[in-house]
């Protein structure tokens, strides 16, 4: 067996999922306390890591009742991001498994590209929490590993966590694809919204590659945008309900989105394309309002005006229910304020 993590040894039970050989140890790998994805699993699969009495298997081979099965867990790929204090992180919850932060806007998430330095992954690095990582037995590396399971835009502020330990991070994961972790965003939208549900495909744009968007409703089976080429890269279905807060006359409108599903941009492509109502001051999915007053609100705000403001979850480890709200940020209240005082004028 290849070298790497400690071997786990299991018995396949009658009652185990027996189709499929990872599926099976997925299962296996839960029932031991540790959370992994099928997709590591797959991995571990192809080179050899899980081996079937005694012998390699293919991942989608049927195992048998009462065969031996024996995992070795790949370690993860430390990450080469290095540790940056200067960086700031507004905690608002810290246990020895996760913490929640309230990310400012500006803030990049993951070092990429013209932002190799002075990222959330660079500022995590530095904090305590992560420094004693290594004092799981399990995850000596952990330290350097910090557990982004979700991802903010740049311009968008807001709630977000991070896991400090492998077994945290796949189960955050999983309630995830699950849809069981409860997220709300506050957004400031050009235009008269109304309350709806957006039920689509959703993918990259066919010729604009820093945009996603919107093809075809996942319950019409057909293009909607007209994009050619669509199908080809696999749109995945995006649901978001959209309740309006606040009207602001006929200029802008005060909205929360709840997510159903977490897809890239998808809340600033729901609100621009099937809304028609943008996220006020988006310089990807956005216009310039057409009145000079809001458009100088839009220019001072200076990014899309979008929060993370409600995130919930049954904690991985503890099995508690956990529940944080963030208050929306100066500069998105100072464009509201605006806003309100130009819609009262307007109507005197």
């Amino acid at each position: 067996m290849a070298a790497g993590g400690e071997a786990l040894h299991f018995r396949v039970d009658d009652g185990d999922p027996r189709d499929r050989l990872d599926k099976l140890v997925v299962h296996l790998l839960e029932r031991a306390g540790r959370t992994t994805s099928r997709a590591a699993v797959q991995r571990w699969i192809a080179t050899g890591r899980i081996l079937v009495d005694g012998e390699p298997a293919r991942a989608s081979v049927a195992v048998r009742s009462g065969a031996l099965v024996d995992i070795r867990p790949e370690e993860p790929a430390p990450s080469a991001a290095a540790a940056d204090p200067s960086v700031a992180i507004p905690v608002v919850y810290e246990d020895e498994h996760l913490l929640v932060i309230d990310k400012p806007a500006g803030l990049v998430v993951h070092p990429a590209r013209g932002h190799e330095s002075g990222t959330l992954v660079n500022g995590l690095l530095a904090l305590p929490g992560f420094a004693l990582a290594p004092a799981d037995p399990r995850d000596p590396m952990g330290h350097v590993r910090p557990g982004i399971v979700h991802r903010l835009d740049r311009g968008t502020s807001g709630l977000l966590v991070v896991a400090k330990d492998e077994p945290t991070r796949e189960g955050l994961k999983a309630r995830f694809a699950r849809h069981e972790i409860e997220r709300e965003y506050a957004a400031i939208v050009a235009g008269e919204a109304r309350d709806a549900t957006y039920d689509t495909l959703h993918g990259r744009h066919p010729t604009d590659r820093l945009r996603y968007t919107s093809w075809m409703r996942s319950d019409a089976g057909r293009s909607d945008a007209g994009a050619p080429g669509a199908r080809a890269t696999a749109p995945r279905r995006a649901v978001t309900h959209v309740r309006v807060l606040e009207r602001l006359g006929d200029a802008a409108t005060v909205v929360a989105c709840s997510l159903e599903t977490g897809r890239t941009h998808q809340i600033r492509v729901h609100l621009a394309e099937r809304g028609r109502t943008p996220v006020l001051g988006d310089p990807l999915y956005g216009k310039p309002p057409k009145k000079p007053a809001v458009r100088a609100i839009a220019e001072e705000l200076g990014r899309q005006a979008l929060h993370a403001r409600v995130l919930g979850f049954i904690h991985p480890a503890t099995r508690e229910p956990m529940r944080w709200e963030s208050a929306l940020p100066a500069d998105m209240r100072k464009a509201l304020d605006q806003l309100r005082r130009l819609a009262t004028r307007s109507s005197i």
